[in-house]
C-alpha cells in the first residue's frame, strides 16, 4: 500500500472540512453585519392653540386631553374667548383653529374662513331650582325675554319679577337663542354676561332669574334646572331627531390656509369618528357619522 497517497488524501480531506467550517462561519457572521436596521417614526410634536367659545369647553378640554395621550410632544392650549373673538383669531391666525357655537356667515365664509361642524348643542333654558315652572313655549320664552310678559304669574310661576340673564354680543349661544326665538336686538336683559359658567351662576343666585345655556354645560349643575320647550326636554336624543328646537352647531374654524402638521392632525382626529364617544361624554352630540 502507498501510505504517502493514503496520507496525502486524509490530509486533503482534512484541510476541505476545516475551510467549509470557516466559510459557515465567515456567512453567519455576514448574515449579521447585513441584516437591515430597525425602522423609526417620527413622533408628531409642536402646539395647537384653540380661541373662541366658552360653550364648547368640555368637548376642547375632552379632544385635547385624549390627543395629547395619544401625541404627548404636542402642546393643546384653549382660550375661552367667545365665538365671535374666536372667529376673528382664526381670521387674522393668531390662533390655529378658532372655535364657534353658531354656524359661519355668509360674509365669513366669503373673507375665506372655513367651519366644521363637529357637534351638535341644545340651547337649555335654566331657571333656579325652585322656580314652579317647568315647561314654556318658545314664544313664552320670547316674551319674557322682551319684556312683553315682566312677570312668572304671566307662565304659570309664582308672582315676581323676570330677570332675564344673557350673553354679551359676539356670543354664539346668544346668538342661537335669538335666532330661534326671534329675539335678535329685542332683549331686555337685567344682566349681559361673558361666559356661560357666569349665566349658571347669576341664575342659581336669583330665584326669579331665567338664562340660557349649553346643555353640556349645565348637566350636572345644583341650584338650576332646564326646563322643557313646549313639552320636549333638551337631550342628546332630542337634538338628534331635532325636536328639541333650540339647538345650534359646535364648529371648528380656519382661515382656509395650510395649518401646521399637528394642528391638522388635531383637526383629523377631532371630527373623525374616533371622537363621538368623547364629544357624548361632553354632552354634545358629535357630528361624524
Amino acid at each position: 500500500m502507498n501510505y504517502k497517497k493514503v496520507f496525502a488524501a486524509i490530509l486533503a480531506g482534512a484541510m476541505m472540512m476545516s475551510m467549509a467550517a470557516c466559510g459557515s462561519g465567515a456567512g453567519s457572521s455576514t448574515t449579521k453585519e447585513e441584516a437591515p436596521a430597525a425602522q423609526t417614526t417620527t413622533e408628531l410634536s409642536g402646539s395647537v392653540s384653540t380661541n373662541g367659545s366658552t360653550s364648547m369647553e368640555k368637548v376642547i378640554g375632552v379632544l385635547s386631553e385624549q390627543f395629547m395621550a395619544d401625541h404627548p410632544n404636542v402642546k393643546g392650549t384653549y382660550d375661552p374667548t367667545g365665538s365671535g373673538t374666536g372667529i376673528e383669531a382664526a381670521k387674522t391666525g393668531s390662533t390655529d383653529i378658532g372655535l364657534s357655537s353658531r354656524a359661519l356667515k355668509e360674509e365669513e365664509t366669503a373673507e375665506g374662513l372655513k367651519g366644521i361642524t363637529v357637534a351638535l348643542d341644545g340651547i337649555a333654558i335654566i331657571v333656579n331650582a325652585d322656580n314652579l315652572v317647568e315647561d314654556m313655549s318658545v314664544e313664552q320664552i320670547a316674551q319674557l325675554f322682551t319684556g312683553e310678559a315682566k312677570d312668572w304669574s304671566a307662565v304659570g310661576g309664582n308672582a315676581g319679577e323676570v330677570a332675564c340673564i344673557g350673553r354679551e354680543a359676539g356670543s354664539g349661544t346668544r346668538d342661537g337663542f335669538e335666532s330661534i326665538t326671534k329675539t335678535k336686538d329685542s332683549c331686555v336683559l337685567s344682566q349681559e354676561l361673558t361666559s356661560t359658567g357666569a349665566v349658571i351662576e347669576a341664575v342659581k343666585s336669583n330665584p326669579n332669574a331665567i338664562g340660557y345655556a349649553s346643555l353640556s354645560s349645565v348637566e350636572g349643575k345644583e341650584g338650576i334646572k332646564a326646563i322643557t320647550v313646549d313639552g320636549v326636554v333638551c337631550s342628546e336624543a332630542t337634538i338628534l331627531d331635532g325636536s328639541y328646537q333650540i339647538q345650534r352647531p359646535f364648529v371648528m374654524v380656519t382661515n382656509g390656509g395650510e395649518l401646521s402638521e399637528a394642528a391638522q392632525a388635531f383637526l383629523d382626529f377631532a371630527t373623525s369618528a374616533d371622537a363621538k364617544d368623547l364629544i357624548s361624554s361632553a354632552g354634545a352630540v358629535p357630528a361624524a357619522k
